[in-house]
């Protein structure tokens, strides 16, 4: 039996450079989700007797119509609001692997492929659209990766902060307990 080995690559990024990246990802997804809920939402009616086309999901067509721009605006906001960041990191990357189930699902099993979306993104082939999602995948991960180090790396330093200031307060009492 072989074994695949694989190297893992490590690039040094500095933390300001790491928290950049985060930021710059976080602003481009929380843009996708707001473009595709203001279009679901600007064009509603549409996007729901799209939905309802659709034979697994029709019969739920109204709260789904109503549930997934919702849903997408509330991501882009947590994206935006460095506290809760991290937790939209993780909803953006959940709701788009069920929009790419989804669509893996349409393209093996479905007669009719309709496309809802909203927008330019309507535009988009179905391998295309595939390609698309898995990119926007591929950025969330990075971003939670790159996120993940710098909280690390946080901790180290706080660490190491706590590590002085209690090697200070060690000394300041030997000192006061000298003087004393």
């Amino acid at each position: 039996m072989k074994t695949l080995k694989v190297k893992v690559i490590s690039i040094c990024i500095d933390p300001k450079t790491k928290e950049f990246f985060v930021l710059l990802i976080n602003i481009i997804l929380a843009s996708l989700f707001a473009y595709t809920a203001y279009e679901k939402i600007m064009d509603h009616e549409r996007f729901m007797n799209g939905i309802a086309r659709v034979e697994l999901i029709g019969k739920f067509a109204f709260f789904i119509s109503w549930t997934v721009p919702i849903v997408e605006l509330l991501i882009s906001v947590l994206l935006l609001i460095p506290e809760t960041a991290k937790i939209g990191l993780w909803c953006f990357l959940g709701v788009m692997i069920i929009f790419t189930m989804y669509i893996l699902i349409a393209l093996i099993w479905a007669s009719k492929l309709p496309c809802h979306c909203g927008g330019v993104i309507e535009t988009l082939t179905w391998t295309e659209h595939l390609w698309f999602n898995i990119g926007f995948i591929l950025l969330s991960i990075i971003a939670i990766r790159l996120s993940n180090t710098l909280n690390k790396e946080s901790q180290k330093l706080n660490f190491k902060n706590y590590e002085q200031s209690s090697k200070n307060d060690h000394e300041l009492r030997s000192s006061c307990s000298d003087s004393g």
